[in-house]
């Protein structure tokens, strides 16, 4: 209870603050999405942005330095999937890593034929983890931001991973307020995941990135990247 008393009026003097001239330059260059929004939208995203970059621990890797444009970046753009959503902070969301360009990380660990445990490594842009962090490239964050019609987003992508594993495991399932909801959800889901799988095997051109045959968990980050 006093816990959330004292979140309450933490983020009400973060939102009674001012918006800095510096981010609003940042979300108006980075954030190109940002001119789409009428003067309400902007005033509601303005807000979650600076609960967003107060709360969240932010952790820069592999050198590059620690700014308010990448924080912003990417707090604008989160932002952006739960503007009209009940759940609008990301509450399994407590840290975000940044490092200047793609990174390597290690896959899953499996036991070899000879019983020996191999580790594979693998260059990447960004990974969510279920109960960790969001790891992103920043020259990627940046890249997406400025070019809104591309089809695809990096921070989109990712945090729309978290947003379907507050459900549970990524299973292209996000929270929905029913059990009709949840029916439509998997006739409709079935019916496009097939259709995109079935279009990108033929080689054709497809509207959704065919990565999104991966599973239903990344066809339902790629519909999010394609839908904003």
């Amino acid at each position: 209870m006093f816990g959330f008393l004292f979140k309450s009026r933490r983020r009400r003097r973060l939102v009674a603050q001012p918006f800095p001239d510096a981010w609003e330059t940042v979300v108006q260059h980075n954030v190109q999405h940002w001119a789409f929004l009428d003067d309400d939208e902007q005033r509601r995203l303005r807000d979650l942005i600076k609960i967003f970059v107060a709360e969240k621990t932010w952790e820069f890797c592999g050198g590059l330095t620690e700014s308010d444009e990448a924080k912003v970046t990417v707090a604008a753009q989160a932002c952006l999937l739960t503007l009209n959503l009940d759940v609008n902070d990301y509450p399994n969301v407590t840290s975000i890593i940044l490092y200047p360009s793609g990174y390597f990380a290690d896959d899953e660990e499996e036991i070899g034929e000879d019983g020996f445990i191999v580790v594979e490594r693998s260059a990447r842009l960004g990974e969510a983890h279920t109960y960790g962090p969001v790891v992103l490239a920043w020259d990627e964050v940046k890249r997406s931001g400025r070019r809104p019609t591309d089809g695809t987003n990096l921070v989109y992508h990712e945090f729309a991973h978290k947003l379907d594993m507050l459900a549970g495991d990524a299973d292209g399932f996000p929270e929905l307020p029913d059990r009709a909801a949840y029916e439509r959800w998997r006739e409709v889901m079935r019916h496009e995941y097939q259709r995109l799988c079935d279009r990108a095997d033929r080689g054709q051109r497809t509207l959704l990135d065919p990565y999104g045959c991966e599973n239903a968990a990344e066809f339902f980050a790629v519909a999010v990247e394609c839908f904003f």
